[in-house]
């Protein structure tokens, strides 16, 4: 990654801090740009005058936000960079700094992975048929197939998304494919979503019915892996930095989804479960964790709510219940459940596994509206 590619785009911040005269001012930065946070502290502290704090505790996006703390002390505004305004009430003025990244990669390398999905999308589009009924068994081989659980297919469009630092890059790039003979929409998504094309690893809800195949604009597969699984849908992958053409492989979803499998039976005859809240404003899901109580009960089994900001195995795994239903960050129970010394789930999986939803309606990502 080549960071003096990024543009941080500082100036309405300052412009905004001198207007307000306001005096301190909190910093929230992702990871990926903590490197360079204290090099825009003097940038800031320079052009404006104010003082700066680095909020400097991890920050994984923009439901991550710090504002009770920075409030208590005495901060005035909170400037949070590289992610985009969500529909949730920060509680303090905030503003959000866009950055982008000068990236142009080459085509090529994708395009023969392109045509090879655009043939699935058609073939699934032309093997619709209308719902009938399935055994179990058949149900469930329904729930691990990767490709086959997305909702009857209207079309086979290119579906064009990007991470947030590569959206301004979109447009260009819908022009070039629709050159090579293929059919693109940039999908509009959700209140969550602020941008068009824009995906978030909590939220893909742009997908719709026409759309039969994608191409990420972005780095690494948090964001493919959340995609697939919501859509089950064929992706193709082209990194701005470096360069690289690569695709989402079936047999990692699936793999995936084996493993949800297995932890969806596993819970079956669990009498207890931990119910997790993330106390992060963006991911507190309340009344979802007392819906989840109030199934369990209704099951004859016993659900204790747990209020966490930091969900980790080192602050849930000695409590005596035999599972956890994650009702934070959808990505925790994804991407984490290995690390967990008991089964962690999401809402969806609990309802199967009690039998409230059935398997054939194929994997359903839990996502935050």
């Amino acid at each position: 990654m080549d960071l003096e590619k990024h543009d941080f785009q500082l100036e309405e911040l300052v412009e905004r801090i001198r207007n307000n005269d306001n005096r301190l001012v909190a910093l929230q930065v992702p990871e990926g740009l903590k490197i360079q946070a204290l090099e825009m502290i003097d940038a800031i502290e320079g052009e404006s005058g104010a003082r700066v704090i680095l909020a400097a505790d991890p920050c994984y996006g923009a439901c991550d936000l710090v504002h009770d703390k920075m409030k208590m002390m005495g901060v005035e505004l909170v400037a949070h960079m590289g992610h985009s305004q969500m529909n949730i009430d920060s509680g303090m003025p905030t503003h959000f700094i866009p950055v982008t990244y000068d990236g142009d990669p080459e085509l090529a390398g994708c395009m023969p992975i392109l045509e090879r999905h655009r043939e699935i999308a058609q073939s699934k589009m032309d093997s619709n048929t209308s719902e009938s009924e399935v055994s179990e068994e058949e149900g469930k081989e329904m729930f691990l197939d990767a490709v086959g659980r997305s909702s009857t297919l209207e079309g086979i469009k290119l579906g064009l998304v990007g991470s947030i630092q590569h959206l301004h890059l979109l447009e260009d790039y819908k022009n070039r494919l629709e050159m090579a003979g293929f059919e693109v929409v940039i999908p509009v998504g959700g209140e969550r979503l602020t941008f068009p094309g824009q995906v978030l690893g909590c939220n893909y809800s742009g997908d719709e019915p026409t759309i039969g195949h994608y191409l990420f604009l972005g780095s690494g597969d948090f964001h493919p892996i959340g995609l697939v699984l919501h859509t089950g849908k064929p992706l193709a992958m082209l990194d701005p930095y470096t360069g690289d053409s690569s695709e989402m492989s079936f047999e990692r979803i699936e793999r995936i989804l084996r493993q949800r499998f297995g932890l969806i039976m596993a819970v079956g005859e669990a009498g207890s479960f931990g119910i997790l809240i993330g106390e992060k404003p963006g991911q507190m899901r309340r009344s979802l964790a007392i819906r989840m109580k109030k199934l369990l009960e209704k099951h004859g089994k016993r659900g204790y709510l747990l209020a966490l900001d930091h969900v980790s195995p080192d602050l849930i795994d000695f409590y005596p219940v035999d599972a956890f239903v994650n009702t934070a960050c959808p990505r925790i129970a994804i991407d984490d459940s290995t690390r967990y010394a008991k089964p962690l789930i999401t809402p969806y999986e609990l309802e199967v596994a009690l039998g409230e939803k059935k398997w054939e309606s194929g994997y359903q990502f839990d996502e935050i509206p």
